[in-house]
């Protein structure tokens, strides 16, 4: 996730605004359980108490303790969402789900707070139902065995209209909808397992008017039209975060163009403005081009960028289909070395991030810090500022950004109703520094071949900082904990190695 160059970052008790962008386009100044025998509204009323008797909820997770389940591992899932033209009513969802049972399971959660459930079955068979909270707690016919198959289907609603003063899930379009789940939003959009560690392969089935365009992540593997209707079928061939799912359902344009070694290259973006955006959408090889040049082989079947006629607020890393608002390339208040930087940063997540996913939210400096970094980088040598410059100027920040938001791999939790305000400038530029560090520490060669290694050795995978951490010293030939210690969990910023009269600002204060 970038937030857009003219939009305020959310803020947790911010002092002062930050801008994305700042440093990239001026660096110079810069209960109980029941039985269910009617639909079930699943819609979460903030601030109420957990029912009683309810079974604990989440995994633990330090930033979002109540996201994720629990007990078992999902496989698949196969999501079947009916729009009929009305991006204000709920769309009719069928959402399968293939997991195995990690533990005894005489019932278990999946995490969903915003439709109406309809029916549950486990193994075939119907399944009790209640709500707790944001999850819907299942109680199976039988209790299933450690390690064997579950197989969960859910009939519900899916409700494009967002919760009061909650951010996430469906974005309603001019034309139709889009998602964007990040941070943990999917559960607005259908039931599963909400939580980056249990990545799954992905089927979706979209049915709606001939008159639009529905496509998802992955790529497509069958349509059919019947009378005035028309289903489409994409799949993903690689894991995928539940954050990362994307379906757009609008009047579009479908955009195919080839990318380094025959990858296909998917655009989705309005109709209407198919010959405006072209000159954007055709960098988009030589981008991926230049990011295997710095990296390695791209991870998926497919990219492309998915423009959506919507005011978000932020650019977003969905699997194979980046979101972005139409507006960064319309408005044309940037130069285009500034937006093709943006472009950059979502593409790079595909490896930082997509590929490899965080194993808990805490770990999101090595989506966001990597993501900045390749970003500055492409813009250096695309007439925006040098590297240096904008670490620079980041390390002047640096305290203010870890006093405001914590340190780049304890970040603090995010505001109450607004889950992406987790996405603060210390995981941006401020986690982008401490890669700057680690380079001028260990050395370009050391740190280049590092940056291969991390994306081949947990590609599909997920992966946690103290993985980072042994394989940086693994590779440089050196104990690096303590050098990490410093600079992922202190309070304050550590002097940068090779630069000994760079300074940081103190918190409310400009520098002398």
């Amino acid at each position: 996730m970038l937030f857009t160059p003219w939009t305020k970052a959310p803020r947790a008790k911010a002092s002062r605004t930050f801008r994305i962008g700042t440093a990239l386009l001026a660096p110079a100044t810069c209960a109980g359980l029941i039985a269910a025998s009617a639909p079930l509204p699943v819609s979460p009323s903030p601030g109420s108490p957990r029912a009683e008797g309810a079974p604990a909820l989440g995994i633990g997770d330090r930033l979002f303790p109540y996201l994720g389940n629990p007990g078992y591992d999902v496989a698949s899932y196969d999501i079947s969402f009916t729009y009929r033209g009305d991006n204000k009513k709920p769309l009719d969802a069928v959402t399968r789900i293939d997991a195995r049972a990690t533990d005894r399971l005489g019932r278990f959660n999946l995490d969903f707070s915003h439709g109406t459930v309809r029916s549950v079955e486990v193994n075939g068979v119907p399944a009790r139902f209640a709500r707790a909270e944001e999850d819907l707690v299942v109680t199976p016919s039988r209790p299933l065995a450690q390690g064997s198959r579950m197989r969960v289907t859910v009939r519900h609603t899916s409700n494009p209209v967002p919760p009061d003063k909650e951010d996430g899930g469906w974005v309603r379009t001019k034309d139709g909808l889009a998602m964007a789940n990040q941070a943990d939003a999917a559960h607005r959009v259908f039931p599963c397992n909400d939580h980056p560690s249990d990545k799954a392969l992905f089927t979706f089935r979209i049915t709606a008017p001939s008159g639009v365009t529905a496509v998802a992540n992955g790529l497509p593997v069958a349509r059919a039209r019947v009378g005035s209707t028309t289903t489409w079928a994409y799949r993903t061939r690689h894991p995928m975060a539940t954050e990362l799912a994307q379906v757009s359902i609008g009047k579009s344009t479908v955009l195919y163009r080839t990318g380094p070694r025959g990858l296909v290259v998917r655009d989705v973006v309005p109709t209407k403005d198919r010959r405006i955006l072209e000159p954007w959408l055709k960098k988009t090889p030589d981008q991926i081009a230049w990011m295997e040049r710095k990296i390695g082989r791209y991870p998926f079947e497919a990219y492309g960028v998915l423009v959506a006629e919507a005011q978000t607020g932020f650019e977003l890393e969905t699997q194979t289909l980046s979101l972005f608002e139409r507006e960064l390339f319309t408005a044309r208040v940037h130069p285009g070395w500034a937006i093709e930087s943006i472009m950059v940063h979502e593409l790079a997540h595909q490896w930082f991030g997509d590929s490899v996913s965080p194993r808990t939210w805490s770990d999101l400096w090595l989506n966001e810090g990597h993501a900045t970094w390749y970003e500055a980088l492409y813009a250096a040598e695309k007439e925006g500022p040098s590297l240096e410059d904008r670490m620079r100027e980041a390390y002047r920040s640096s305290d203010s950004w870890r006093a405001d938001g914590g340190p780049p791999a304890a970040p603090k939790a995010p505001e109450p109703g607004q889950k992406i305000s987790i996405f603060r400038p210390i995981v941006y530029d401020g986690s982008a520094l401490v890669l700057y560090a680690l380079r001028q520490e260990i050395g370009r060669t050391a740190f280049e071949q590092l940056e291969r290694a991390w994306v081949a050795t947990y590609r599909d995978e997920t992966a946690t900082t103290a993985d980072f951490v042994s394989l940086a010293s693994r590779i440089s030939g050196r104990d690096l904990r303590e050098f990490f210690r410093v600079w992922l969990y202190g309070t304050k910023t550590p002097p940068m190695p090779g630069h000994a009269d760079w300074r940081t600002e103190a918190p409310g204060r400009p520098a002398e």
